[in-house]
């Protein structure tokens, strides 16, 4: 899973990115308005951490950017702010809850737990496809109430494909899903074809009924009986 963490306050901003990092998401940021509008244009996020009092510009204008573009992004708006009418302004302009500075991480982690369930688990603690279980917050899947021990990249590769299940998904857009900010560090399309290859093998190991196929040309999708 993948989170945007948009906020000038590089001491807050570092502190939030290691807190998420270790709840093992990967962690793109920005420090101001502009940084932060090339990233929500360019690519989605599972959840958008969102400073309201950004450089350049106001996390309420971006809020309105994202809703002209029509992103469906998850947004926590946090501010320094406490006021009634930014809390009424930035949730109608789509956010998804607002959490008033200074904050405990552990509220911060949770509520992007919450938020995410919301939108891509309905509300559930579980997404299940055919006898293929994952559970998003404790990093573990099950095949026939059998564990599937996947590593971390693994994990997050099906995670992505099970929240797309039947779409074609390139390889840039899975490398993207899994490194973020950090694909220049790797030769990140092996590693994908590597990785895809020992999460099918695995998968039809365990018996699991959802299979991942090649698309010859394009990359890879879902798909089930």
């Amino acid at each position: 899973m993948k989170i945007l963490v948009i906020e000038d306050s590089d001491s807050l901003r570092e502190t939030i990115i290691r807190s998420l990092e270790k709840e093992r998401y990967v962690v793109e940021s920005a420090a101001n308005y502009q940084d932060g509008l090339a990233k929500v244009s360019d690519y989605d996020y599972d959840c958008i951490v969102l400073d309201i009092m950004l450089p350049g510009g106001s996390g309420l204008a971006l809020l309105q950017e994202l809703k002209k573009i029509r992103k469906r992004d998850s947004v926590i708006i946090i501010s320094a702010k406490d006021s009634i009418e930014d809390r009424i302004t930035g949730l109608d302009l789509g956010a998804d809850d607002y959490l008033t500075k200074p904050f405990h991480l552990a509220e911060l982690n949770a509520r992007i737990k919450s938020v995410i369930r919301r939108k891509q688990q309905d509300g559930d603690l579980d997404i299940s496809l055919e006898n293929l279980v994952i559970y998003p917050d404790r990093h573990t899947v099950y095949v026939d109430e059998q564990e599937l021990v996947l590593n971390r990249k693994e994990f997050d590769l099906l995670y992505y494909f099970v929240i797309n299940p039947g779409r074609v998904l390139e390889k840039s857009a899975l490398v993207e899903s899994v490194w973020g900010d950090y694909i220049d560090q790797v030769d990140s399309f092996d590693f994908i074809y590597s990785q895809v290859k020992n999460l099918r093998k695995k998968m039809k190991a365990a018996g699991a009924i959802p299979e991942i196929k090649a698309v010859y040309g394009f990359g890879y999708k879902l798909v089930t009986e």
